[in-house]
C-alpha cells in the first residue's frame, strides 16, 4: 500500500494542531493533502461532512470497521469513534501527494507502527494544561462537561509525547508554524 509520506499530528485538544496542519496545507510548495477522518460524533457547527470529518453513525462507523475499511480506529470517548479510511491513503497517495493528519495521539501512534519509515510523528504540546484549558474555552464550542473531560484526557495523552518522532511544543504559534514547515520539508524530502 505505502507509496508516499505520512505526515502524523497529534496533541491533546486546544494544543494548535489544527492550525498548524490547516498552515501546511496552505503551503502550495509542499505536495501535501489531508487525510479527512471518519467520526461517529455529530458535526460541531461550520463543519462540512467530506471536508472536515466523514461524519457516519456509530452502527456505520461499526459496520466499516466489520469490512477492514480504516487502517485505524478507536473509540476516544465512549460511543464516539474515530478513524482512518485506507481509502483516504490511497486517495492522495494516487495524486502524488503525501498525507498529513490531524488525529489523536492513540491513532498517530498507531498509524506509526504500521508505516514506521513511511511516518514522521509530531506530537504538538501546549505551553501548559491551564493555556489549553483557555483555548478550548475560547473556542465555545463545547459544553463545560466535555471540556473537563478533554482537559483530564490531555493529561493523560502528554504522557504519550515521548514515543513520537519529535514534540513540537507550541508557546508562539508562528514559531511552531515555521519548525513544522521546516521538520515537514525535511522529512519529505528523504
Amino acid at each position: 500500500m505505502a507509496s508516499g509520506k505520512l505526515i502524523v499530528f497529534s496533541a491533546p485538544s486546544g494544543s494548535g494542531k489544527t492550525t498548524i496542519v490547516r498552515h501546511l496545507l496552505s503551503e502550495t510548495n509542499l505536495p501535501l493533502d489531508f487525510s479527512i477522518s471518519a467520526a461517529s460524533r455529530e458535526p460541531r457547527v461550520g463543519e462540512i461532512h467530506g471536508k472536515d470529518y466523514y461524519f457516519l453513525s456509530a452502527a456505520d462507523f461499526k459496520a466499516k470497521v466489520d469490512g477492514d475499511a480504516f487502517l485505524e480506529w478507536e473509540e476516544v470517548y465512549k460511543d464516539n469513534f474515530y478513524g482512518t479510511l485506507k481509502s483516504e491513503i490511497t486517495r492522495i497517495w494516487a495524486e502524488g501527494k503525501h498525507v498529513i493528519f490531524d488525529i489523536d495521539v492513540v491513532g498517530g501512534l498507531n498509524i506509526k507502527k504500521q508505516f514506521p519509515k513511511e511516518t514522521l510523528a509530531i506530537f504538538v504540546q501546549p505551553p501548559s494544561l491551564e493555556e489549553m484549558e483557555r483555548r478550548l474555552r475560547g473556542r465555545a464550542t463545547e459544553t463545560e462537561e466535555k471540556i473537563k473531560m478533554r482537559v483530564a484526557k490531555a493529561a493523560q495523552e502528554m504522557d504519550f509525547a515521548k514515543k513520537f518522532d519529535t514534540v513540537l511544543i507550541n508557546n508562539d504559534l508562528s514559531v511552531a508554524k515555521q519548525d513544522a514547515y521546516n521538520m515537514v520539508s525535511e522529512f519529505i524530502k528523504k
